[in-house]
C-alpha cells in the first residue's frame, strides 16, 4: 500500500493498515515535506489548541487512532507516537510527480522524486490547503517582507498588524498576536462571523470586548500600497479609511490540488471528485480521504482518522484488483 501525505489522514491510513495485519514493509508512506503534519506545524501557533469537537463535528472515533483536545505540540507527539509504535515508513522530502494505472489493471505505479512503487492500493491523503489563497489585487514587491499568509514562519511581536478573514484560522491568528503583544485590527467583508466554531466565536469577541482586537466588519480591501515600506490597506468602503499596518496577515483559506487528481484520471462532478464506498474514487484500488473528501469546509481531524478507519473496512472486505 502507497499512502500519499504524512498528515493526520495519510498516517492514520497507515495504522490502520497495520491493525489489519499488514506488514509495516509492505507500507510506505510518501511525504514532500520534510515532517509529518505540514498543516498544524505551519498554520498552528504553538499556543493554539486543537480541538477533538471541531467546528460543531461531534468527536466520535471509529478507528485505531483518536485525538482529544490537545496543544498543538501534544499532538504532533501523539502522531510521533503512532509512526514509532507502528513501525511505519514514513519517506520525507519525496514528492508525488505521477500515479499511473498499469495496463493489467493490477494496480498502479507512483512515480516520486525518488523513484517510483508499483501497488495495488494507493491513498491519497494529501490536505486541502496546498497554496494558500492570495488576494485578486497585487501585494508591491516591496511589501513581500510585510505580507504573511502564515505565522509561525517569522516572530512578529510589538507591531501593528492586520489579519484578513473570517474563519476559525482568522481568529486564532488575532488570539495568538495578542498574546504576542501585538496590535491587532480584523478586516471582515460580512457583518456577522458565520463560520466560526464556539470557542474561536467567544475568544474573538472578548479580545474586542478587552479593546484588545479592533474588528472592522464589512470592510473589503482594494489595494494594497506600499506606504515607505510599510502596507496601507485600502478599503472599498467609504466608512473605513485608508489605514497603515506594519504587517499584514492574510487567513484566507488554500487551494486544492484539483489538477493533480484530475490528471490521474479521477473523474469529477463539477470540482466535487466522485467516491464509491470507503472512499474509493472512480479508479479502482485507489482512495482519496481526509479533507479533501469532506468538502470545501474540510472537517477535523478525527473525522480524518474515522475516514482511515472507513476505508480500511472496505479495502478489508474488497479482494484485490485481478493481475
Amino acid at each position: 500500500m502507497v499512502i500519499i501525505g504524512a498528515g493526520p489522514a495519510g498516517i492514520s491510513m497507515a495504522a490502520e493498515a497495520r491493525g489489519v495485519g499488514i506488514p509495516a514493509e509492505k507500507i510506505v508512506v510518501l511525504e514532500k515535506g520534510d515532517a509529518h503534519s505540514w498543516a498544524i506545524r505551519k498554520f498552528y501557533p504553538a499556543s493554539k489548541p486543537v480541538l477533538a469537537n471541531y467546528k460543531g463535528i461531534k468527536a466520535v472515533c471509529t478507528g485505531v487512532m483518536c485525538l482529544t483536545d490537545m496543544s498543538k505540540e501534544e499532538t504532533l507527539t501523539y502522531i510521533d507516537r503512532v509512526i514509532e509504535e507502528c513501525q511505519l515508513q514514513v519517506h520525507y522530502k519525496e514528492s508525488v510527480t505521477g500515479i499511473r494505472p498499469l495496463q493489467d489493471g493490477g494496480g498502479f505505479t507512483v512515480e516520486t522524486s525518488g523513484g517510483a512503487y508499483r501497488t495495488v492500493r494507493c491513498v491519497i491523503a494529501i490536505g486541502i490547503l496546498d497554496k494558500p489563497n492570495k488576494p485578486e489585487y497585487k501585494i508591491p514587491p516591496a511589501l513581500a517582507k510585510r505580507v504573511h499568509y502564515d505565522i509561525t514562519s517569522e516572530v512578529i511581536n510589538d507591531q501593528a498588524v492586520l489579519v484578513v478573514g473570517g474563519g476559525d484560522t482568522a481568529s486564532e491568528y488575532c488570539q495568538f498576536l495578542v498574546q504576542q503583544g501585538n496590535r491587532v485590527t480584523l478586516s471582515y467583508r460580512r457583518r456577522e462571523f458565520a463560520r466560526l466554531n464556539p470557542v474561536n466565536l467567544e475568544s474573538l469577541m472578548a479580545l474586542e470586548t478587552r479593546a484588545q482586537v479592533r474588528i472592522l466588519r464589512e470592510s473589503n480591501i482594494s489595494a494594497l500600497e506600499d506606504d515607505g515600506g510599510r502596507p496601507r490597506a485600502v478599503f472599498q468602503e467609504t466608512g473605513h479609511p485608508a489605514e497603515t499596518f506594519d504587517r499584514v496577515v492574510y487567513a484566507l483559506g488554500g487551494t486544492t490540488p484539483l489538477n493533480f487528481l484530475k490528471a490521474v484520471g479521477i473523474k469529477f462532478e463539477g470540482e466535487v471528485p466522485v467516491l464509491t464506498q470507503g472512499y474509493e474514487t472512480s479508479l479502482p484500488g485507489l482512495y482519496l480521504i481526509g479533507d479533501l473528501s469532506a468538502g470545501k469546509k474540510g472537517g477535523s481531524i478525527n473525522l480524518a482518522f474515522n475516514m482511515a478507519a472507513e476505508a480500511m473496512r472496505a479495502i478489508s472486505t474488497c479482494p484485490l484488483p485481478s493481475r
